[in-house]
């Protein structure tokens, strides 16, 4: 099942809610706003935590106190940095994400894998707005590609081709999308998602990540699509 995000605009007191997995993520999120000139009560960056449980569980709580105070998100983006499957999403390029995939929640058959909705429940895919994710790749010069969620990052070639096999759209695959994504549909806001590539998907070769080009590069983004967030938040 694949759950398409409404198209609906933020409303003039909605506010945006970015969800990072670790502190050094929501900083380099935090310095791109600031540096567009664009941090304001209206946007909130919060690290919720590293996995899709996590991430679900503090984008939950998040959304549900801002609902509570009177104060509701409206937007909810989801991100950080992730391994990008090559050659298409190389180290250092941005991607926004198309499509946001749960990719490893189903059943392995004696006839391979099957999604958690071909066994006759659950969603696996949510669509951010269409307009939303153009406007943010073209301020940007982002990729757009379907961003996978995992609970293991992948370190052999092997997988990385299994994944690509099962999600041939697949650009980025990250930990948290996903997560974030179930939340913000519990509440019924609109999701996106921004990643970062720090290394590329495949045989785990630490030294080659470069966690630090990425999250400059994240920095970058943020601070480029700012007015389109601005835009949503105050139309």
């Amino acid at each position: 099942m694949v759950v398409q995000a409404q198209e609906g605009r933020l409303t003039e007191h909605g506010r945006v809610l970015i969800a990072t997995a670790v502190p050094a993520e929501r900083d380099a999120v935090a310095r791109g706003l600031s540096g567009a000139g664009a941090a304001h009560p209206a946007v909130d960056v919060v690290a919720v935590g590293v996995g899709p449980a996590a991430a679900a569980a503090g984008t939950a709580t998040a959304l549900t106190t801002a609902a509570l105070s009177g104060r509701p998100y409206r937007l909810v983006v989801s991100a950080g940095i992730g391994g990008g499957f090559q050659p298409d999403a190389p180290i250092g390029s941005v991607v926004v994400a198309d499509a946001l995939t749960a990719a490893d929640l189903g059943a392995e058959t004696p006839d391979g894998f099957l999604p958690v909705t071909e066994l006759g429940f659950g969603t696996v895919t949510y669509l951010p707005p269409p307009s939303l994710v153009r406007d943010v790749a073209a301020a940007t010069g982002a990729l757009t590609g379907t961003v996978l969620t995992v609970s293991t990052v992948t370190g052999t070639a092997d997988r990385a081709a299994e994944l690509l096999c099962r999600h041939p759209g697949a650009a980025v695959e990250a930990m948290e999308g996903f997560g974030v994504a179930e939340a913000a549909a519990a509440h019924g806001v609109p999701v996106l998602e921004i990643r970062a590539v720090s290394n590329a998907v495949g045989p785990r070769d630490r030294a080659a990540w470069r966690i630090g080009d990425a999250l400059a590069a994240l920095t970058e983004a943020f601070g480029k699509s700012a007015p389109v967030l601005e835009s949503w938040n105050r139309t």
